[in-house]
């Protein structure tokens, strides 16, 4: 019996260049040559994210653009880090004297402190020698630029955010965009799917590190301040899974987060597509959300020569300013990428319940391949595994969709970062490999160059590029470098510096490539609308797809109306914080089901021993 098929039936969330569902934020990248109608209904898009009020006006979106993909940080909090500096100490000096509160005394004293004259819940306190002073002051950053979300766009506002941590807040939303992209219901699907036949995938690489989650935690107690209860459990890795099974979705199903640091978002797809190819699930939500431009985060990966920083900028284009909005050049001279926050999710299903749902076929997923790097020199090096998921993904679609559909039907969607090293290692990869199997003129693209890196996530950013560039025809072009770099393998390959045109018959499948720190490569197979609807035609014949049609027509009008609300303004999150909680005494269990209320059918007790 062949594997059921996972089929893309909704995608969304939102990255530096807007709203993902209905190609949005694909549309931003490619906006300069889109017909007028597409274009007007992206600046629409931004509109209700930015509320800018204005969509037409020429002012009105030169703002709009200008206030999307990598720019400079302006949000003073995340473009400057506290410090604290040492007070030089003159042992020549008298002793420090002075009055304090009695609360705020600390509850073990410094060796140095002499305490008397308590009154009035105060006391005199005489500091002798060193007395360790620090002055609070904070630092300019070096890095200035990143992939920022919609300026305007709060994510927190669209529901009750309760001081969430900023990665979780994303999380919301991206999860309710990718849901009600779909044009199914929830409910819908409760009453047709078994309770624990749901999945959902999720987390973050890095956890929430702002002040709400893991930051606050370390931080609030050297400021003078104490942790709260939520510092600890909101800044887990896993946390947006958690947060979208009990606020979103209410899924008693499968739950994981898996990390494979920049190709966390591939490693949970794979996951997921294998869960629904086995018949173990039936609809999975698969997808990361991320928010590392913290100050402390950036601070680090340029300390350890990941990130670009401004005098880097300039001196590539032997300036006096930064070029900020050119801060990530994949594949040119360049000195290293640029962070950016995201969340992304892609909701799937097997193909005989898409059928059957009427669900729209945004594309299907053909496989996707994890292989670590072996013995390493260092964490951060390359290393060999990233050949192996290329050339599995590769064999795997020759096997799928022929010789020629391989080498003349595809396209890579690069991890390309902009680091130095990763221009050399992944482009020798990709050369070689093509070579390998007969390809020329493979179509290369690098969507971070727009949106910069969003570590987890950044695969789900890759992957809207991919949808997108199927349903519009365009390629994004690297529009950030104007020639590749001379150590860059170009021999089987062709870079999209500019924008490139897909014929339709070069839209038959496409690759995401993820290089990760520690060596996490992942490589994803992803199959085309069409392709995938000649699979489905192969597999169910072609009354069976005339009947699905028909359903699909009143799902696409669903997820259509969704779209212009959106358009028109951006709704509330769903957010069903308290709502429907369920206890024991709520089940009805016997020893061969368990019936939960909200749900149609119940979870089956009688599971089978696999091992006969």
């Amino acid at each position: 019996m062949p594997a059921n098929l996972p089929v893309i039936v909704g995608f969304g969330g939102i990255n530096p260049a807007g709203r993902l569902s209905f190609h949005h934020a694909y549309r931003r990248k490619v906006i300069d040559v889109l017909g007028s109608t597409d274009a007007a209904r992206t600046f629409r898009s931004l509109s209700a994210l930015m509320g800018t009020d204005d969509a037409t006006s020429d002012g009105a979106r030169e703002q709009m653009l200008a206030g999307t993909l990598i720019r400079g940080i302006a949000d003073a909090q995340r473009n400057q880090m506290r410090w604290h500096t040492e007070v030089p100490h003159d042992p020549d000096q008298p002793p420090i004297t002075f009055r304090l509160s009695t609360r705020l005394l600390p509850q073990v004293l410094p060796a140095n402190w002499h305490v008397s004259d308590e009154h009035d819940r105060s006391v005199t306190v005489t500091i002798s020698g060193d007395p360790h002073l620090f002055t609070q002051t904070v630092q300019p950053m070096k890095v200035t630029s990143a992939g920022q979300l919609p300026a305007g766009f709060d994510p927190g506002s669209l529901y009750g955010s309760r001081n969430h941590p900023r990665g979780l807040q994303i999380t919301v939303f991206a999860a309710s965009d990718a849901l009600r992209s779909s044009g199914i219901g929830l409910d819908l699907l409760k009453a047709k799917v078994l309770p624990d036949q749901f999945a959902v995938y999720s987390g973050s690489a890095m956890g929430q590190l702002d002040n709400a989650g893991y930051g606050g935690m370390y931080q609030n107690s050297l400021l003078g301040k104490r942790p709260t209860s939520k510092n600890v459990p909101l800044g887990l890795s896993e946390m947006p899974g958690d947060f979208i099974n009990a606020y979103v979705l209410g899924s008693v199903g499968d739950t994981a987060g898996i990390i494979g640091a920049c190709a966390t978002f591939l490693y949970n797809l794979k996951r997921g597509a294998e869960a629904i190819a086995s018949g173990d699930k039936r609809v999975v939500l698969v997808g990361n959300a991320e928010a590392p431009i913290v100050p402390e985060v950036i601070e680090g990966y340029r300390t350890m020569g990941a990130l670009t920083d401004d005098e880097a900028i300039m001196a590539l284009d032997q300036s006096d300013a930064p070029d900020l909005r050119r801060s990530c050049r994949p594949f040119a001279e360049n000195a290293g990428f640029t962070v950016a926050e995201s969340g992304v999710y892609a909701l799937l299903m097997d193909d005989e319940l898409a059928l059957e749902l009427g669900a729209q076929i945004l594309g299907s997923v053909g496989g996707v391949f994890v292989n670590a790097d072996g013995f390493k020199k260092s964490i951060p090096g390359p290393g060999v595994g990233n050949y192996l998921t290329v050339g599995k993904a590769l064999g795997l679609a020759r096997n799928i969709l022929g010789d020629d559909g391989l080498r003349y039907g595809t396209h890579m969607q690069a991890h390309g970062t902009g680091t130095p090293q990763n221009r050399v290692t992944e482009s020798d990869i990709l050369s070689r490999l093509a070579g390998t199997f007969g390809i020329d003129d493979w179509p290369v693209a690098a969507i971070k160059s727009y949106v910069g890196h969003s570590m987890a996530p950044a695969g789900g950013d890759q992957l809207g590029a991919v949808l997108g560039a199927w349903h519009d025809g365009w390629l994004p072009g690297i529009h950030s470098i104007d020639q590749l770099a001379e150590d860059v393998a170009t021999d089987h390959l062709a870079f999209t510096i500019g924008h490139t045109e897909l014929a339709a018959e070069q839209r038959q499948a496409a690759f995401i490539n993820s290089k990760g720190f520690g060596g996490n490569n992942a490589t994803g197979l992803i199959l085309s609308p069409s392709h995938t609807r000649s699979m489905l035609e192969a597999r169910w014949g072609n009354p069976h797809m005339a009947a699905y049609d028909g359903r699909a027509e009143a799902v696409a009008a669903q997820a259509q109306s969704y779209d212009d609300a959106m358009c028109d303004a951006t709704q509330e999150s769903i957010y069903r914080f308290g709502e429907g909680v369920l206890v024991g005494d709520d089940l009805e269990i016997t020893d061969q089901e368990i019936r939960l209320p909200g749900f149609g059918r119940p979870v089956n007790l009688d599971v089978p021993n696999p091992y006969v």
